[in-house]
């Protein structure tokens, strides 16, 4: 058996602070340093249900101010020239004041973006309490991108698949919608992205959006991976399933992840 390889990296969290007076602050963000493949991942706020949950926490929220984050960071990323060291240097230098990063810690891993992931979940995402061993489904969007990702991992196509890839130059400069996973076949783009049936509708709209403006400019395929497979009788499930079915989207739960990743090989090799 092979020894498993981990690298060492750091990761500092993105806090919002707005109030100053209060010192009280909401973390919005994880960025991961990995100095042996010198690159630098981050994750943001996503979607309309954490923009809203900064708003209940501090109803004053610079809401505006939160969703241009992610393309201002890709800005800056893009202008460091491959040193993220100096990067983070000059972005705490540079921070305002309501915006702050934490003191840096280091941690070990051998999947950095797994890792981001869970760091994500741990430090960002709203709280999930665990239902009774045995009856537990994911319950958040990360879980089911990390589950997808162990299922990719030991079904040896992970390494063929681009994460968190970025949609503007198929739709509008400055979309910050981003895929989970993309992947190229015989010409055809693919795109596979996590939803939760029970989440927010918006996500499945903004996938159909996508779907709609990239198969515009060029072949694809899009695939939905959802956390349960959709039943019959439940009519939010019908709506996501008829949404995605209009823009020919199909559904991949969680239960066939594993036959759909042997299928995905075969059709990658």
């Amino acid at each position: 058996m092979s020894e498993i390889r981990l690298e060492s990296c750091s990761y500092r969290i993105l806090r919002y602070t707005p109030n100053l007076v209060r010192d009280e602050w909401v973390n919005i963000g994880v960025l991961l340093h990995e100095p042996a493949r010198n690159e630098l991942r981050y994750r943001l706020l996503e979607g309309p249900a954490e923009f809203h949950r900064v708003r209940r926490l501090h109803p004053q929220a610079d809401l505006d101010l939160l969703r241009a984050l992610g393309a201002e960071l890709e800005q800056q990323i893009g202008a460091a020239n491959g040193n993220p060291a100096a990067f983070l240097q000059r972005l705490e230098e540079t921070l305002s004041n309501v915006l702050q990063l934490s003191p840096p810690k280091g941690v070990l891993t051998e999947d950095a973006a797994a890792e981001l992931e869970r760091l994500y979940r741990d430090h960002v995402e709203a709280p999930r309490y665990r239902r009774a061993a045995g009856t537990e489904r994911p319950q958040t969007r990360t879980e089911v991108r990390l589950r997808a990702r162990h299922v990719f991992r030991r079904a040896g196509i992970l390494h063929r698949l681009t994460a968190n890839v970025s949609v503007e130059e198929y739709t509008e400069p400055g979309d910050p919608f981003r895929i989970d996973f993309a992947y190229r076949r015989d010409g055809t783009q693919g795109f596979l992205h996590s939803l939760l049936l029970t989440g927010d509708p918006g996500r499945a709209k903004e996938l159909a959006y996508t779907a709609e403006r990239v198969r515009a400019k060029r072949a694809a395929e899009f695939f939905a991976i959802t956390e349960v497979e959709p039943e019959v009788s439940d009519l939010r499930h019908q709506f996501f399933r008829r949404l995605l079915a209009a823009q020919v989207i199909d559904i991949v739960p969680l239960t066939q992840l594993e036959p759909f990743a042997e299928q995905l090989r075969a059709k990658l090799s």
